[in-house]
């Protein structure tokens, strides 16, 4: 028999402490992203809080962009017009046990789904280093968490519904769709408003996470691989100051809800056990950090690095971040490496982190396992604006792939030669919103070529 649990939120079943859905979007008088970097062009919002209002917006209005939980770092989600938000509709999970699935509305944070499947006794794949961030918006963009064997969070969508620009109903399958199903779940906003997303789970399982200190560079240049191979995730954290990865976090399961009675090797690859929790941006407190000294925990206690209900990262910053072939990363590292002088006075930290190929058509993963190169700038946009395009000619010989919703400059001539499919997927943009409901100046320039 296939036994489904079907849970409706409510505020009395929730445990950690939630930003309201849309707590601080009217601040004064403008709307703002997260890192407060971004002013959005219109302050019209309408909220779609089930299926028929999402449609009923999409008819009335000419042009509509979707708004999530506001973490891009650039105007891929922004307009002139007006906004829609699913965040905070009605928020309803629906589990299927027997074939392992999980269907939420999208605009449900990951920080509220994970701890309901570990109830129930099932886990996703993989976390992005903060659980604020929305289910539809991660994937539309497919943002990420880190292991050599885990692909980005959109590779767990194994299904989904959309309102297209018409107003009408679409639904997609990895099982049914195929080749338009891989074209359509990494869609920067370009298709239509997804309304639910159905993504794959698996068996809960607890993890721990221990950090170690200043590996130096030489180790990782010689020892990449086992590097990467040491946990289930593993992020390696730097300035670029020295020629050392200033903190590696290795993430691994465990069959123990106990304290582990016995430490690691206390050093790793030339580096130390870090003796306390720590920050990723060194100068912080680990206050809103995830725990760490191997004690154990369930898998979303563990998989991202900031804790829910907490400011995660620094706050007030910028992001950029590109992604590099397996192959190439030492050599990718160390041009960026090359580069610390000029790159150091203005970073918070850096991370560097593995993820597996996969099909979807514009992931920076696309048919290439991955390493991703972040950057997390002090919020001096004229300063970030002119290493940007140096950061991205040295990186050129490596073919990089810039995440769709963070900070680059790489032009929409080298973007259409790197993401191969991207013609492709214009046409099906043609042919889903002929009119350009969904476009905006982001999706002119860097996809349509307007």
């Amino acid at each position: 028999m296939n036994k489904r649990t079907f849970i409706k939120l409510s505020s009395a079943l929730m445990t950690a402490p939630l930003l309201s859905p849309l707590a601080g979007w009217a601040q004064a008088d403008k709307l703002r992203n997260w890192a407060g970097n971004l002013e959005y062009s219109t302050d019209r919002l309408d909220l779609g809080k089930n299926l028929k209002q999402v449609q009923t917006i999409v008819k009335k209005y000419p042009k509509l962009k979707v708004l999530g939980t506001r973490h891009c770092f650039n105007d891929i989600a922004d307009t002139k017009d007006q906004f829609i938000s699913v965040v905070g509709a009605e928020e309803v999970m629906d589990l299927d046990t027997k074939n392992k699935t999980v269907t939420v509305n999208a605009g449900l944070k990951y920080g509220q789904l994970a701890p309901y499947l570990h109830e129930q006794g099932f886990a996703l794949p993989n976390l992005a280093s903060l659980p604020h961030i929305s289910v539809a918006g991660a994937c539309a963009t497919a943002t990420h968490g880190s292991g050599e064997k885990n692909g980005n969070l959109a590779t767990a969508v194994s299904a989904f519904e959309m309102v297209t620009a018409d107003g009408e109903v679409l639904k997609l399958s990895r099982e049914k769709d195929g080749e338009k199903f891989n074209a359509a779940v990494v869609h920067l906003g370009a298709l239509g408003v997804v309304t639910k997303v159905t993504l794959d789970v698996q068996p809960t399982f607890m993890m721990g996470q221990y950090v170690y200190e200043n590996v130096p560079l030489s180790q990782l240049k010689a020892h990449f691989d086992e590097i990467e191979a040491s946990g289930y995730s593993v992020s390696l954290f730097t300035n670029w100051a020295a020629d050392d990865i200033t903190e590696v976090w290795v993430k691994f399961k465990t069959n123990s809800a106990k304290p582990l009675k016995a430490l690691p090797d206390k050093e790793f690859f030339g580096g130390k056990l870090a003796t306390k929790n720590l920050h990723p941006i060194p100068e912080l407190s680990a206050e809103n950090c995830t725990e760490q000294m191997g004690v154990p925990g369930p898998w979303y206690e563990r998989m991202p690095h900031f804790k829910m209900g907490f400011t995660p990262s620094s706050g007030k910053e910028l992001q950029s971040e590109y992604f590099v072939p397996r192959k190439n990363a030492v050599d990718a590292i160390l041009a960026i490496s090359r580069m610390g002088k000029q790159i150091s006075p203005h970073l918070f930290t850096s991370e560097i982190r593995t993820i597996a190929a996969d099909n979807l058509w514009l992931s920076p993963c696309y048919k290439q396992d991955s390493v991703a190169i972040h950057f997390t700038w002090k919020q001096d946009w004229p300063a970030v604006s002119k290493l940007l395009p140096v950061i991205e000619r040295e990186l050129a010989p490596f073919n990089p792939r810039p995440h769709w919703g963070k900070l680059f400059t790489v032009s929409p001539a080298v973007l259409e030669k790197r993401y191969e499919k991207l013609p492709e997927f214009r046409e099906l943009a043609g042919q889903m919103d002929p009119k350009g409901k969904f476009r905006n100046a982001f999706l002119n320039l860097n996809v349509f070529k307007a």
